[in-house]
């Protein structure tokens, strides 16, 4: 069973393969991204991270989440020597660039939970998978060409792995160097992780590609991540 929902501001995609794959299993993974958005979107006034940015919610009065999802932020911004910043250019903080990664990979571990062994999750783009697709075969990912988006220039074969893309092809400059916050980013168009999860390699390509051409150097260097870059 494979169902599309608009969640977040884009296309949700959750596909179950197997004697759980029924109305009730994806409607729970429905609900559980609409909650995700209605905390964490920058771009509701009513969430709680858009509360904060309007200084309505004090630091102790953080939900758990927020808090949970603070904290891996400023672990990746020490992991990536501060290339991963959640700070906006206005002063305003937006963790978007990990709490996507983070919650396609919690919906997929609560796939698990269920007994669920062979199902795909993705997120505007990014995508978590376990086990195998109704044809029993490996699940097949498509890397886009950024400059013709209907064409894929690659295709990889994942098992319970995560892929994630970073990039300004689709969105523009929403990304920026914290060290160079008013310079866009012109040498690479995109940038694709592969981690062992989807939260990993979401959050390690955003730092990436805000780091330009070494960025892919600086996954190689990766144990268990691989990544694939094209340039201008």
């Amino acid at each position: 069973m494979r169902q599309t929902q608009i969640i977040m501001g884009m296309p949700v995609t959750i596909e179950v393969i197997g004697p759980l794959a029924t109305e009730a299993t994806l409607a729970s993974i429905f609900a559980f991204f609409r909650s995700i958005d209605e905390r964490f979107s920058v771009y509701k006034p009513t969430s709680e991270i858009s509360r904060i940015n309007q200084g309505l919610i004090r630091e102790g009065d953080y939900s758990e989440e927020m808090k949970t999802v603070f904290a891996l932020c400023e672990q990746t911004k020490r992991e990536t020597q501060g290339y991963f910043d959640i700070r906006a250019r206005n002063g305003t903080l937006d963790p978007s660039g990990l709490v996507k990664g983070w919650a396609i990979y919690r919906a997929a571990n609560q796939l698990k939970a269920m007994g669920c062994m062979d199902y795909y999750v993705e997120a505007g783009g990014d995508i978590e998978v376990c086990g195998k697709n109704s044809e029993g075969k490996l699940w097949s990912i498509g890397i886009r060409n950024p400059f013709q988006l209907k064409e894929v220039v690659k295709v990889v074969y994942l098992k319970d792995q995560g892929i994630a893309t970073s990039g300004t092809y689709l969105r523009g400059q929403h990304v920026y160097n914290p060290f160079e916050k008013d310079k866009p980013l012109t040498e690479i168009v995109s940038l694709t992780v592969i981690g062992p999860n989807v939260y990993e390699a979401d959050r390690f390509a955003t730092a990436a590609f805000v780091m330009g051409r070494k960025g892919i150097e600086y996954i190689e260097q990766m144990s268990g991540f691989e990544g694939y870059m094209i340039d201008r």
